[in-house]
C-alpha cells in the first residue's frame, strides 16, 4: 500500500495505522478526557435565569455532516488533524435535535423551516409567516393566517432587535421574522403576481419597514429597495445591480425619514460601517450587496465586512437597550454553496459563523444571555471513504472505486457534480479538489443539489438552555426561546423566575449594607459625623 501523509498533522500514515501520536496510542489519554468531561457534565446545573438576550444563530443548510466537515476544515485551516478540533459551537453544554419536514413536504425549504424555528408554528413549502392554512403563491389565502415571529414578541416586550444575515435581508431566513407571504419570491413589488397586486398582498422589501420597528438590519438586497433603474453605488454600470422597485419607492429613503430624530446610519460598505459607533447609534441599516453578500472567500475585506464583523456590532448597538435584545443571525450561504455542489465553499462558511458564535461568545453573560445554534436543514452531502486520520476534508480518499478510479472524501447525492464523460465519471488523479471553485462529484444528475431530510443539531447555552435538550418538533424552538426570556403571550411563570439583575441588586444593596457597617465600625467617636459622611458618600460611588 502507498504511504500517505496527512495534511497539516505532521502524522504519516501507513495502512492506515498512525505514527507520531504517543498520547493517544495511551489508554491514559482517553479515560482522562472523559473524566474531565464527565466532571464538567456533573458539574453543571441549569441556569433559570430569565434571558435578558437571545442571539440565535441559524446556519442555512448547516446539517449535521456539514456540521461536522467544517469542524475537521476549521482545525485543518490551523494545522491540525482536524478531527479532535473543538468549535466555538462544540462548547455548547446542551444539544439535541429538530423535525425538519413541513406540513406539506417530507423535506422542507428555508421558509417554511423558517416560520416553524421563529413563529413557532409549521407550515408549507416556499411560504413565510404564515400558518399551514396559507397556500403556497396564493395571495388571497395568507389574509387571516398571518403568525408572528419570536423578534415581533421580543419588540413588544420592549427589547431591542436585530436581524443579521450574509443573504439579502428580504430571503427567506431573515423575511421570516418581520413578513409575512404566501410567496418567499416576492421581495420587491416587482416579484408580485397580478393576483397578488389585485388581492392587496405586499412585497417582502415594504414590510422590512411596517411591520415592526427593527434597530439593526445587516446584510444584502440593495436592488429590491429601490426603484427601477436606480443605479447602485458601487456597481454603477451593472444593469442586474439597479433597483427593481415598480412602484417608484425609495425604501431606504423612507427608512431614514422614519427615523428622524433618532441616531440611525444607513451605509453601504465596510469604511462607514466601522464609523458607526455603537454607543451613540439607535438604528442601523447596512445592504453590502444588491443582492446577496459574497462567499466569504471571495469576500473584499475591504468593502463588505466578516459575519463575525457584523455580528459584534449588531451585538453592541442592540446591547444598549437595558430591556435586553433579540437577534438573528444567519449563515445564509452555507446553503447556496452547497445547492452549486461547492463543498469548500460551504464549509468555509460554515467556519465563518463558527468564527461569529465565537464572537457573541466573547461578548455575552451566559447569566443572561440565551445563545442557540441550529439550522433550517441539511444537504445530501456525505463524509465517506475510509480516509486516514488528518486526510484533508476537501480531498480524496485512499481507495478507489471499482473502476480503477479515485474519489472525493465529500459527496453529494444528487447536483450538479454528476458529470459523465462516454459514460464514465470523470478522473480526478490530477485534479486539485481543494480549491473554492471546485464542485464534488454527486450520485444522481441536477442543477442545483436538493435539501437533505434528517434532523438537525440544536446547540444551546444560557438561561433555560436545558429546554432545548432532546428531540423536538423545530417549531418548539421558537416557545424554548419565548420561554426563556418571558417574551410572547404565555408569561404565566415569569413571576416566579427573577431576572439576574434583580439577582445582582439584591447582592448589591447586601453589600452595600455590609460596607457601612464595617465602616462605621472603625469611626472614632470624636470623628462620627464626618466618617458617617464620607462614609455615606462611598456607598454612592458603589
Amino acid at each position: 500500500k502507498k504511504c500517505s501523509s496527512t495534511r497539516g498533522s505532521g502524522v504519516t500514515s501507513w495502512g492506515g495505522a498512525t505514527r507520531g501520536r504517543p498520547l493517544e496510542e495511551s489508554p491514559e489519554f482517553w479515560r482522562s478526557q472523559a473524566q474531565r468531561t464527565l466532571q464538567a457534565a456533573l458539574d453543571r446545573t441549569p441556569n433559570t435565569n430569565v434571558a435578558k438576550n437571545i442571539v440565535l444563530f441559524l446556519g442555512d443548510g448547516m446539517g449535521i455532516t456539514t456540521y461536522t466537515a467544517a469542524r475537521i476544515l476549521k482545525g485543518q485551516l490551523q494545522n491540525q488533524s482536524g478531527e479532535e478540533t473543538v468549535t466555538n459551537m462544540d462548547t455548547f453544554p446542551y444539544v439535541g435535535l429538530a423535525k425538519t419536514y413541513s406540513v406539506d413536504f417530507q423535506i422542507p425549504d428555508s421558509a417554511a423551516t423558517a416560520t416553524a424555528y421563529l413563529c413557532g408554528v409549521k407550515t408549507n413549502l416556499n411560504t413565510i409567516g404564515v400558518s399551514a392554512a396559507a397556500r403556497n403563491g396564493v395571495c388571497r389565502s395568507q389574509k387571516g393566517n398571518e403568525v408572528t415571529s419570536i423578534l415581533r414578541w421580543a419588540k413588544d416586550a420592549g427589547k431591542a432587535v436585530g436581524i443579521v444575515t450574509t443573504t439579502r435581508v428580504q430571503h427567506a431566513t431573515p423575511a421570516t421574522s418581520y413578513a409575512h407571504s404566501a410567496s418567499r419570491k416576492w421581495y420587491s413589488d416587482a416579484d408580485l403576481p397580478a393576483s397578488a397586486r389585485t388581492n392587496n398582498c405586499t412585497d417582502i422589501a415594504s414590510q422590512l419597514l411596517s411591520n415592526t420597528d427593527i434597530d439593526v438590519i445587516i446584510g444584502g438586497g440593495r436592488k429590491y429597495m429601490t426603484p427601477r433603474g436606480t443605479r447602485d453605488p458601487e456597481y454603477p454600470r451593472d444593469y442586474s445591480s439597479r433597483g427593481r422597485r415598480k412602484d417608484g419607492r425609495h425604501l431606504i429613503q423612507e427608512w431614514q425619514s422614519l427615523k428622524a430624530g433618532k441616531v440611525a446610519h444607513y451605509v453601504w460598505n465596510k469604511t462607514d460601517f466601522d464609523a458607526v459607533d455603537p454607543e451613540t447609534t439607535d438604528y442601523l441599516m447596512a445592504l453590502f450587496e444588491p443582492g446577496d453578500m459574497h462567499f466569504d472567500l471571495e469576500r473584499d475585506p475591504l468593502m463588505d465586512p466578516s459575519i463575525a464583523e457584523t455580528t459584534e456590532k449588531a451585538i453592541r448597538i442592540l446591547s444598549r437597550n437595558p430591556n435586553g435584545f433579540f437577534l438573528l443571525v444567519e449563515g445564509g450561504r452555507i446553503d447556496q454553496a452547497h445547492h452549486a455542489g461547492r463543498g469548500s465553499m460551504a464549509l468555509h462558511e460554515a467556519v465563518a459563523l463558527d468564527r461569529a458564535v465565537g464572537k457573541a461568545l466573547e461578548l455575552t453573560n451566559e447569566e443572561e444571555t440565551l445563545i442557540v445554534v441550529t439550522a433550517d436543514h441539511s444537504h445530501p452531502l456525505v463524509i465517506n471513504g475510509y480516509p486516514f486520520r488528518g486526510n484533508s476534508i476537501l480531498g480524496k480518499s485512499p481507495l478507489w472505486a471499482s473502476d480503477m478510479m479515485p474519489f472525493t472524501t465529500l459527496m453529494y447525492g444528487n447536483g450538479p457534480g454528476n458529470k459523465m464523460e462516454g459514460g464514465k465519471r470523470p478522473d480526478i488523479r490530477k485534479v486539485d479538489t481543494k480549491t473554492s471553485g471546485y464542485v464534488q462529484l454527486a450520485a444522481v444528475p441536477l442543477k442545483s443539489a436538493t435539501h437533505g431530510g434528517e434532523d438537525v443539531v440544536i446547540l444551546a447555552r444560557g438561561p433555560m438552555a436545558h429546554l432545548l435538550q432532546g428531540v423536538h418538533e423545530q417549531s418548539y424552538i421558537a416557545h424554548a426561546m419565548a420561554y426563556a426570556a418571558c417574551v410572547g403571550t404565555d408569561r404565566r411563570h415569569c413571576a416566579a423566575r427573577p431576572a439576574r439583575s434583580d439577582i445582582l441588586q439584591s447582592v448589591q444593596w447586601l453589600l452595600h449594607i455590609w460596607f457601612i457597617q464595617a465602616s462605621l465600625v472603625q469611626c472614632s467617636f470624636k470623628l462620627m459625623n464626618n466618617c458617617i459622611l464620607s462614609v455615606l458618600y462611598s456607598v454612592t460611588e458603589i
